[in-house]
């Protein structure tokens, strides 16, 4: 594919259409090319644009493009979810997929708990594939991809990045450099936890409500950023209403880019910017209003799993 060609199915991508499944398989093998050569944490440098979950909704994706700037205008890193609960998540894993391939120093992506086979045949994308192409086949190769995914990223030496939190079995960034992450999110261990972990305030780990993962406290944050020479901790996975929320003296941050999620939450969503010097400034929005006319369509039945 020449340049101009990839650059017609961001175009089309970016209108929402889909392109054909050999189109999609042509554009995942070109983006595993790339991803089987980044670590499981990517060292990235500021000035840098970070987006949580964005969860299919392709309209609040591009919302976000226009409040912060088109890739490759900015650096963005994106710390997964992008598929399941909205009704896009085809267009918008496909969109993020393709400005990686054609951008692949100005976009990172990493892996979040609904990158995986087994998640995205409940919520969602699996379904979804189904009905927009007629076979699992374009399902199959976006799964394949999941698995290519880096798992976290450090930007600056100060600030890591990751999808859910941390892990009781894992105490160094090393440690999460020396995993096997080309694989399906295992239901426990080190990876699992990396994708599901959630911080709470408690002293030390705890049970995770959701089945996965741990609950972890101020100082199991406070020891990691201290062994790994850390600022912060910067992660998504959890819905916050105003888009963005500060836990333990601000050394961890969740930063949430699904507005008014799954078409019924309210909330506003946000991106984090960090400019060269690691200086915060938060970019908010709200639904953007083409996904309004698409909340009847909403309702079709999904389990209530609502973290």
């Amino acid at each position: 594919t020449t340049m101009s060609s990839l650059d017609q199915k961001i175009e089309k991508l970016k209108r929402c259409e889909t392109i054909s499944e050999n189109e999609v398989k042509d554009l995942c093998y070109k983006a595993r090319e790339i991803l089987i050569l980044e670590d499981n944490v990517q060292m990235l440098t500021p000035p840098i644009t970070i987006c949580g979950d964005i969860h299919g909704q392709f309209y609040d994706l591009k919302e976000l493009f226009t409040i912060a700037s088109e890739c490759p205008d900015t650096n963005y890193l994106f710390m997964g979810d992008f598929v399941d609960r909205g009704l896009y998540s085809v267009e918008t894993f496909l969109l993020l997929l393709a400005l990686k391939v054609r951008y692949p120093s100005r976009i990172t992506l990493i892996r979040g708990n609904h990158e995986s086979r087994q998640i995205t045949q409940v919520y969602g994308f699996y379904e979804e594939c189904l009905r927009k192409f007629g076979t699992v086949n374009v399902w199959r190769y976006c799964t394949e991809i999941f698995d290519y995914l880096s798992l976290g990223a450090i930007i600056d030496n100060e600030v890591f990045c990751v999808h859910g939190g941390l892990s009781p079995s894992l105490n160094t960034i090393d440690s999460i450099q020396k995993i096997n992450r080309k694989q399906e999110i295992p239901h426990d261990g080190p990876m699992c936890d990396l994708m599901w972990s959630d911080p709470e305030d408690i002293d030390d780990w705890g049970v995770s409500p959701r089945g996965a993962g741990y609950l972890f406290g101020n100082d199991v944050v406070k020891k990691w950023n201290k062994t790994n020479n850390l600022k912060k901790i910067c992660r998504a996975h959890q819905l916050v209403m105003e888009g963005y929320k500060y836990m333990f003296d601000e050394t961890l941050v969740t930063v949430w880019s699904a507005p008014n999620y799954c078409y019924r939450c309210g909330n506003i969503a946000a991106v984090m910017e960090l400019d060269e010097d690691l200086n915060e400034n938060f970019l908010t929005f709200k639904a953007a209003p083409s996904e309004l006319r698409s909340s009847m369509a909403a309702d079709i039945n999904q389990p209530n799993y609502f973290l």
